[in-house]
């Protein structure tokens, strides 16, 4: 059978246009005959975009061809070729040039309509698209992608995709305000008139690594963060310290997309490193800054392990060792912090007075002194844990490990040899963040307000993400 698909455009002044896109001979006797083929299919699509998009532009260029203040028709100055890149396909387009009419006050001598409405030769959507399908996945799985699902030019290459991914992340840089090392606006008085908040905000945040292509240096630090708060839908953070110059705004500015308020109780969950802990710090007057329970006990474990060896050695002073380490732990688990820390100091005094031949008692006295000074440096931070657990509060930053995973390790390549420069590891993780947790299609409806859509469903394009 002959299948025959045509277009028909009215134009603004009431012209009745049909032109004949596609022509297609289809058999009807084999099911993979039925329907329309993935090359059939971008070839419709790629045909309609362009009468589409001809036919917008030539009513837009018709528009702008008449003087608005006389009426008179512009003097044309010629036309040159360009090409616009859309979702289906690139558009060539002829682009006018006129003269301005004797009674506009302008310097300029001519202007291009299509210069104006079609500024960088791209199709929002198509921006999108690559910046979303890129943060989640490599550059070139992305142009594979694209290629393959869509009429996309043959000519599109890993490197133009990663040039829109930066010019997106480069704008919401660009959206960030200045850089504070306090972020209280209001005083205590205009606080307590505040609305009641809708509930508390638990914010984590932890550090990872990515391979540095920079010569002299192997790896750079990442801190993630995830924001959940009580009714409201998680967020995530993503910078590289030593590169971004706004940290805290960033961190800042997250809270308050989330509609936090300054009488909101906001929960910090760090690992107490320096960079993070630093980071949250004087960030909400109503806030509590928690050492991660994780963390803590990790570093007992590495001490433990260390004890089982003396064990095959020194049992008795094993015994001793390891009955000193349940006790740090039940301490600090139930915020007695002044008992742990004297049974901490009672633990690196015996180690230090232990005489054994076991092969790694450097390494079990620097370990428990490096546990002894980071409890001194975080003890403001250390709370009653067994009470946090009982009332159902949180105790660890687990969710923020599972969110290093998958905004570092899934796409940095952890454990691959792939190298970022610093630039480039923030800006990606800029978009990534966004892709991840489904407010990236929200930010590009904010900045081009046609592409919303009216039944799109928030949930299902944050699961898509």
């Amino acid at each position: 059978m002959d299948i025959k698909i045509s277009v028909k455009v009215i134009t603004p002044d009431g012209t009745l246009c049909e032109t004949e896109v596609l022509c297609l001979e289809k058999a009807c006797d084999s099911q993979e005959a039925i329907g329309l083929s993935i090359s059939e299919g971008k070839d419709l699509l790629q045909s309609v975009q362009e009468q589409i998009v001809q036919a917008q532009c030539k009513a837009h260029t018709s528009q702008h061809s008449v003087c608005g203040q006389c009426g008179s028709r512009l003097r044309s100055k010629g036309t040159v070729p360009i090409r616009y890149r859309t979702v289906f396909g690139d558009i060539n387009l002829k682009s006018p040039r006129f003269y301005y009419c004797k009674c506009a006050q302008s310097n300029a001598r001519t202007f291009s309509p299509l210069k104006s409405l079609l500024p960088d030769h791209i199709a929002p959507e198509l921006t999108y698209l690559e910046t979303k399908w890129a943060s989640l996945v490599s550059f070139g799985v992305t142009v594979d992608l694209l290629k393959e699902v869509l009429p996309i030019s043959a000519s599109l290459c890993a490197e133009s995709v990663r040039n829109h991914l930066h010019k997106s992340a480069r704008r919401l840089e660009a959206e960030l305000g200045e850089e504070q090392l306090f972020f209280v606006e209001t005083s205590q008085s205009t606080r307590a008139a505040l609305p009641v908040p809708e509930g508390p905000i638990t914010v984590g945040i932890d550090g990872g690594y990515v391979r540095c292509r920079d010569n002299g240096q192997s790896h750079f630090e990442v801190v993630v963060g995830k924001s959940i708060p009580q009714d409201r839908p998680d967020r995530y953070l993503g910078l590289v310290q030593t590169h971004d110059a706004k940290p805290r705004r960033r961190l800042h500015k997250l809270l308050k997309d989330q509609g936090w308020q300054e009488n909101q109780c906001v929960t910090f969950m760090t690992d107490g490193g320096d960079s993070v802990r630093d980071l949250a710090w004087h960030m909400a007057p109503a806030s509590e800054h928690i050492l991660d329970w994780f963390h803590i006990t990790m570093r007992l474990t590495v001490i433990g392990q260390y004890v089982k060896g003396l064990n095959h050695v020194n049992p008795k002073e094993g015994e001793q060792i390891g009955r000193l380490l349940r006790q740090i732990k039940g301490y600090l688990w139930n915020g007695n912090l002044h008992e742990g820390k004297i049974v901490i100091e009672d633990l690196t005094c015996d180690l230090e007075e232990i005489e054994t031949s076991y092969a790694s008692i450097k390494a079990l006295r620097k370990a428990a002194a490096e546990f002894q000074t980071y409890i001194e440096n975080n003890a403001d931070m250390i709370p009653n844990y067994a009470e946090r657990r009982r009332y159902g509060e949180r105790v660890s930053t687990g969710f923020v490990e599972s969110t290093v995973n998958a905004v570092v390790g899934k796409r940095f390549g952890k454990k691959q040899q792939m190298r970022w420069s610093k630039s480039g590891a923030h800006l990606l993780l800029q978009t990534r963040t966004r892709a991840l947790d489904g407010t990236l299609r929200q930010k590009f409806e904010q900045w081009y307000p046609g592409m919303k859509c009216e039944t799109q469903d928030p949930a299902t394009d944050k699961l898509a993400a």
